[in-house]
């Protein structure tokens, strides 16, 4: 899974980006003309707010695991296997042509096609896929490495691979250590392949010396070792100036694929929602999103066409179960009751109605029930509406006693801070809405604000140091991607490296694992229908409504809509043209 935030560019890829700590590279600092929106033929999209493209190996950090970053991924490099918008894959889009398991599902021979060739003439092979997918096993893999892949967990990566292997230029055996299912295994495990090319990137022999180059490297965009890409575009440029920070494609000609018909390609970045939205309005961007807190203002964009998008995914904010998390939430937040007392202060009708403008839907599990999949058990219903008080008697049944206010037992007081991302009017809102819903509990709540890519960073190591935070909201949540068949390995499993809050289950690990197994189309449909029941009734995470995404093109830029992906939670520009 990969983390987003609500808005439609800001999903590319997916909806959010990530910050890696310690990266070892500045912002790039290279600078590029900066067009006007009707001049030439360019597409200028905006990034969320205080959000920054900051990985761009497409073997992603934990600490950089998000859609944005995963945005740029998919346009410079073609996936080993290549999504489509109904979660199932599409092999003209992907490098591999098929992929056939044995019967046991415990070995999968990938055919690669042919007509995939680096941006330098030479051609995809299986070298390039066995080295990339090493790669990808060894930055999963336990010890003191430089940074951890951030698909952990998620298609068996790495404890089930037992080998990947070439056997001859255009095709590569990957062989299990025991059987498991095949829909799962190749959407989860061998979607998570992004190859890069060998030639360029293989320097060191070393995949742990070549793992310490790559953090160097990750956030350095203008590196030569990211000159020979496969995808449609190729990085240009960049410019940190105040104001004026941006990131800039040009089409790769050498794609074998839809060639785009842009000239330019550029992400901006956006200090504000509302800095966004007037930059909507004088042209200065022609393809973003529109902020949930101006809905009754798109009149205004009149040059411009509004319409929404599904996300395949869910709104969410973790808990910081470790037991140095501040003032004993850890010890509070283990506890079942605690978890429904919270989920049963979030009005989500209200929140839906009242700052989503009627665009969302409940959330009270981990597979959405939009867009309409083959994944969600619709006879699941909600174990903790909003009702504040019968939250409060939960507690006060639990032996709690409120005290000036603040519910309390022994020594532990149900106060702790909630840190929610900066720069947009939305989340904050619907975080003052909790609060104020929390202590009709007598749940105490500060709130406090933290740019995304730091509270990314921060989030993320909770289960290392438990470190300090207790509730964090960066305004959005997952899109299934790498998980793309949605179990939730990556993210509940105690092993999982999206499983920020350091959440442990055995009960969990188990039904997780029975996802994974063969079996007939009734036993897997069941397995995952018992994972999704008991992480409903289990409630790991605060549950938040799921909103549609908002989005806004200019008149004269087209295909925006119908290139939307909304399981990648990705857009191709590959498919955009722009008339005057």
């Amino acid at each position: 899974m990969r983390r987003h935030s609500l808005s439609l560019v800001g999903s590319v890829i997916v909806g959010a980006s990530l910050l890696l700590a310690g990266c070892g590279a500045s912002t790039p600092t290279a600078t590029v003309p900066s067009a006007p929106a009707k001049i030439g033929n360019t597409a200028l999209v905006a990034l969320p707010p205080q959000v920054s493209p900051n990985w761009w190996f497409p073997v992603m950090s934990a600490a950089a695991c998000s859609v944005y970053n995963a945005q740029m991924n998919y346009l410079m490099y073609v996936p080993l296997l290549h999504v489509s918008k109904t979660d199932n894959i599409d092999y003209n889009r992907s490098l591999a042509k098929s992929v056939t398991p044995n019967a046991s599902g415990t070995v999968y021979t990938i055919q690669l096609h042919h007509k995939w060739h680096w941006s330098n003439g030479s051609p995809v092979t299986s070298a390039d896929v066995v080295w990339s997918a090493k790669l990808l096993l060894y930055a999963s893999g336990s010890g003191s490495l430089p940074w951890n892949n951030c698909g952990t967990g998620i298609g068996g990566v790495p404890t089930i691979w037992q080998s990947v292997t070439a056997n001859g230029p255009y095709q590569v055996v990957v062989t299990l250590n025991k059987p498991v299912n095949p829909v799962w295994f190749i959407h989860n495990g061998l979607g998570q392949i992004f190859p890069v090319p060998k030639s360029v990137w293989d320097i060191h022999k070393n995949l742990t010396n070549e793992m310490t180059f790559i953090n160097s490297v990750a956030n350095t965009p203008q590196s030569p070792y990211y000159n020979v890409v496969d995808g449609a575009f190729k990085y240009d440029a960049a410019a940190s100036k105040p104001n004026n920070q941006y990131w800039s494609f040009v089409p790769n000609s050498s794609y074998d694929g839809h060639k785009a018909s842009l000239s330019k390609l550029v992400f901006q970045y956006e200090a504000s929602n509302t800095a966004e939205f007037s930059a909507l309005k004088t042209g200065a961007l022609n393809v973003g999103y529109l902020p949930y807190s101006m809905y009754a203002d798109r009149t205004q964009l009149s040059n411009d066409a509004f319409f929404t998008t599904d996300v395949f995914g869910f709104n969410y904010a973790p808990f910081n179960f470790n037991i140095n998390a501040p003032g004993g939430f850890g010890q509070i937040i283990k506890n079942r009751y605690a978890r429904y007392a919270l989920e049963m202060g979030v009005n989500q009708p209200a929140i839906s109605q009242q700052l989503y403008h009627g665009y969302a839907v409940p959330e009270f599990g981990p597979i959405p029930a939009t867009p309409k999949n083959q994944f969600n058990d619709p006879s699941i219903t909600d174990p903790y509406p909003y009702n504040p008080a019968a939250g409060k008697k939960l507690l006060e049944a639990n032996g709690w006693v409120m005290k000036n206010g603040v519910m309390t037992k022994g020594n532990l007081k149900f106060a702790f801070t909630m840190t929610y991302v900066a720069g947009s009017t939305s989340v904050k809102d619907i975080s003052e809405i909790l609060k104020t819903d929390w202590a009709k509990e007598g749940i105490q709540v500060t709130l406090q604000s933290q740019q995304f890519n730091s509270m990314i960073t921060v989030t993320n190591q909770a289960k290392a140091n438990g470190s300090k935070w207790s509730l964090n909201w960066w305004g959005g949540g997952w899109a299934y991607e790498p998980d793309f068949y949605p179990t939730g390995g990556g993210l509940f499993s105690s092993t999982g490296g999206a499983n920020y809050g350091g959440y442990t289950s055995t009960t969990m690990d188990s039904l997780i694992k029975k996802t994974y197994e063969s079996g007939t189309p009734s036993q897997v449909t069941s397995r995952l229908d018992a994972y999704q029941s008991w992480a409903t009734q289990d409630a790991p995470v605060l549950w938040l409504p799921e909103p549609k995404l908002f989005n806004e093109t200019a008149l004269y830029v087209h295909g925006v809509e119908a290139s939307w992906n909304p399981v990648l939670y990705a857009f191709f520009p590959n498919y955009w043209t722009v008339t005057h």
